[in-house]
């Protein structure tokens, strides 16, 4: 395990550190998903013109109309996978792959799609150049999953929607976790859903929070 930077460290005051203690404050818990944030410095993740704002704890552009996931945010949305260290994880909504660092430390794998290939690219660069490995990249539409790599046992789905599109449901293993924004895109429900016999059981609202739109065959139209 890497040592954590120290917070007069190379990244200075405002470094990976800085963040922790943000995320700490929003009141995430799990100390494993803290770990995670200490370990990934936010700063190769954006684009170069915000690296001053790396470790705010806010969203930033990233071109395309999208925005990167407040870091507080994805890491409540990750707690509520529940994740153990062994999963097979889908994420919907790539960006420039900071959360999907996050998830891969913390899972088996990561499979994690975008719709736009020019965020898939710099997300693949910016994942190598911290040498993370166990996570695979898509370009394509979000709403359908990837059903070559199904079944997962956690989904997560970083754009809103009023509800689960059904293919990811259907990816999901019998006990996984899915965590999505529920909303029509501007001030949404993130619930968190375990999958039962029965199918998606809606187990807790983790926030509210304000999610771009997913569009897709089983989201809104592109």
């Amino acid at each position: 395990m890497m040592e954590a930077d120290s917070p007069e460290g190379p990244e200075g005051p405002e470094g990976p550190e800085h963040l922790v203690r943000a995320i700490r404050a929003a009141g995430i818990r799990d100390e494993r998903v803290l770990e995670a944030v200490r370990r990934t410095p936010r700063v190769g993740f954006v684009p170069a013109s915000y690296e001053a704002d790396a470790y705010d704890d806010s969203p930033l552009p990233i071109g395309r109309g999208q925005v990167t996931t407040q870091p507080s945010l994805s890491a409540r949305m990750i707690e509520g996978l529940q994740l153990a260290g062994d999963e097979h994880v889908l994420e919907v909504g790539t960006g420039f792959g900071f959360q999907t660092a996050l998830l891969a430390r913390l899972a088996a794998d990561v499979v994690s799609i975008d719709r736009w290939p020019e965020l898939v690219r710099q997300a693949r660069q910016n994942l190598a150049g911290q040498g993370i490995r166990n996570v695979e990249l898509c370009v394509g539409d979000g709403s359908r999953g990837v059903p070559q790599r199904a079944p997962y046992d956690a989904v997560v789905v970083s754009a809103a929607f009023p509800e689960v599109p059904p293919p990811l449901i259907e990816q999901l293993r019998a006990g996984g976790r899915l965590v999505q924004p529920i909303g029509s895109g501007g001030d949404e429900e993130v619930v968190s859903f375990r999958r039962t016999a029965a199918g998606l059981a809606r187990e807790q609202v983790l926030t509210w929070a304000r999610f771009v739109r997913l569009h897709g065959e089983h989201g809104f139209p592109p």
